[in-house]
């Protein structure tokens, strides 16, 4: 299909969708709105290209793999949120963050800490939990230095994708 007719149109129609998420700030149209619209019109052109082809079930397999991957990050996400939610209701991190500084970390130590500990819960968690746990251990610890959050978070993606699974 990439040298197809309808390949060009669901290009064209998806550079369209990027700019108005681009512009966004501007149009104050919000992003999800061309995004899911153009993606339901990529959907609708490869369906009827593929059934005018005699091809339905190829067309009806891929979009139940896709909706099938997309509900899988979905639960996956729904569930490593619900767990961090779960950890800041029960004030884990703001335990850590007083054991943390009552410790006396300076924020160059904090860094190197929470990279190191992303290095190794990223094999065990998923890299992706373990930079929301991490993230929200920055977060509590770093309190309004938006400088060595921004930095740490950095940090802890860099180390979670260098030990992860």
């Amino acid at each position: 299909m990439t040298t197809h007719w309808a390949g060009y149109l669901a290009l064209i129609l998806f550079v369209i969708a990027y700019v108005f998420v681009m512009v966004e700030e501007f149009t104050h149209f919000r992003k999800s709105k061309p995004v899911i619209l153009v993606a339901g019109l990529i959907w609708a052109i490869i369906a009827g290209v593929y059934a005018s082809n005699g091809l339905p079930h190829a067309a009806e397999e891929a979009l139940r793999h896709n909706i099938l991957e997309y509900a899988e990050l979905f639960l996956f996400l729904l569930v490593a949120m619900t767990y961090i939610e779960a950890m800041r209701e029960r004030h884990v991190f703001e335990k850590l963050k007083v054991w943390l500084i009552s410790r006396g970390f300076s924020f160059r130590q904090l860094f190197w800490l929470t990279g190191f500990l992303a290095f190794f819960i990223s094999p065990i968690a998923d890299n992706l939990t373990t930079a929301l746990i991490m993230g929200a251990v920055v977060m509590a610890v770093g309190g309004s230095n938006t400088r060595f959050i921004s930095i740490g978070f950095v940090n802890i993606v860099v180390a979670a994708n260098a030990g992860g699974a």
